[in-house]
């Protein structure tokens, strides 16, 4: 898919709340940045789900063998060159673990740890990982099977069932069963809020929304012109609570908050996809250079995301070392320094590195899009 300026500034709004959830400032920024990992859920969903629709879209059928290769080449180079550095911290401190490794590096950290093994963020990139894998193998089974229609109008044999009636179901199933284990086995909180059965419901509310927008446009586009105030006003008050609760011991952030996330972030995101003028409104409420840079980051935020708790390491080295913690206004001191080098390391990744990985992808494994 091409591109979209205000899909990077959402990408951006997304890897800052992580940051403000990470580096120390406030109570209520910690409690709020958690959401960040939503939103790219949500935000992941919709841009995968699209270049597989765009692709069957004009030719008929997808590609599993080529979509994973591609998407093999954008993250897998980041991801394990970029581990090693978090590798060196856990040799150097002697607390290296066999199994959390063998973990981290199958994108199996979330059921074998809970959080990431060697940083604790890696847990959601397992969740998107896990994605790609289940969702690419539906579409591919439904392909061959003929089971299931995507277009409205197209005929398949033996077709079972509708795209959207599958995601919905697959919604419901995620949101009882974290209902229920929640209420019955409560005594891993950790895992609650990682394991990908109880969260790749927000990344199915992104692929539900790509789904509408490319097999459903004008339905969409109709529902979105006449609700988008509602859908507004849903997204505010569908996230008000987040900067008031730390979501781990928390049973309502765990179930219904996870659904409501979901939701408002989905909102959000119809409204920026729908909304001809979002541009224009951005440059108004933050000024063009402002959503400008925050696009930047977004567009780098992968890199970002995979090297900013070894940014935050290296930052709380110096502090102690210096003694900066003692001065005044340290906190804040703080965090612009771990913020501005995991932006800039994530930035200097994302040119220096992911795009040399791109390159030899693009020339060798051409998109069908």
């Amino acid at each position: 898919m091409n591109r979209l300026r205000e899909l990077d500034f959402l990408r951006g709004t997304a890897i800052l709340l992580v940051l403000f959830r990470h580096i120390p400032l406030f109570t209520f920024t910690k409690n709020l940045g958690w959401i960040g990992v939503d939103l790219f859920f949500v935000l992941s969903g919709f841009l995968i789900s699209g270049i597989l629709f765009k692709e069957y879209i004009k030719h008929g059928n997808i590609s599993a063998k080529l979509f994973l290769i591609r998407r093999g080449f954008k993250i897998y180079p980041i991801y394990y060159l970029f581990y090693l550095p978090y590798l060196f911290i856990i040799l150097f401190e002697g607390r290296f673990n066999l199994l959390g490794f063998l973990a981290d590096i199958t994108f199996t950290q979330n059921y074998v740890w809970g959080w990431g093994y060697a940083q604790a963020a890696l847990w959601s990139l397992a969740v998107e990982e896990h994605f790609y894998l289940s969702f690419i193998f539906l579409l591919w089974l439904s392909q061959k099977k003929k089971w299931l229609k995507l277009a409205i109008n197209e005929q398949t044999q033996n077709t079972l069932f509708s795209f959207q009636h599958i995601i919905i179901t697959i919604l419901i199933i995620c949101f009882v069963l974290r209902l229920a284990f929640n209420i019955y086995l409560p005594e891993e909180p950790t895992k609650l809020f990682t394991i990908t059965h109880y969260r790749i419901d927000s990344l199915l509310m992104g692929v539900l929304i790509a789904y509408l927008y490319f097999f459903r446009f004008e339905c969409f586009e109709k529902k979105f012109e006449a609700y988008r105030r509602q859908l507004l006003a849903f997204a505010f008050f569908g996230l008000l609570w987040t900067p008031f609760i730390e979501p781990l011991p928390s049973f309502f952030a765990k179930t219904i908050g996870f659904t409501l996330l979901y939701m408002s972030f989905g909102s959000i995101l119809t409204f920026f996809l729908m909304e001809k003028n979002i541009n224009t409104l951005l440059d108004k409420i933050f000024t063009q250079k402002i959503v400008n840079m925050v696009s930047l980051i977004g567009y780098c935020s992968y890199s970002i995301y995979i090297i900013h708790t070894f940014a935050i390491y290296l930052s709380t080295k110096v502090f102690i070392n210096f003694q900066l913690y003692e001065a005044n206004f340290s906190a804040y001191l703080f965090f612009v320094t771990a913020a501005s080098l995991s932006i800039l390391a994530g930035i200097l990744m994302t040119y220096r590195v992911e795009k040399y990985f791109l390159q030899i992808r693009n020339k060798y494994y051409p998109s069908r899009i």
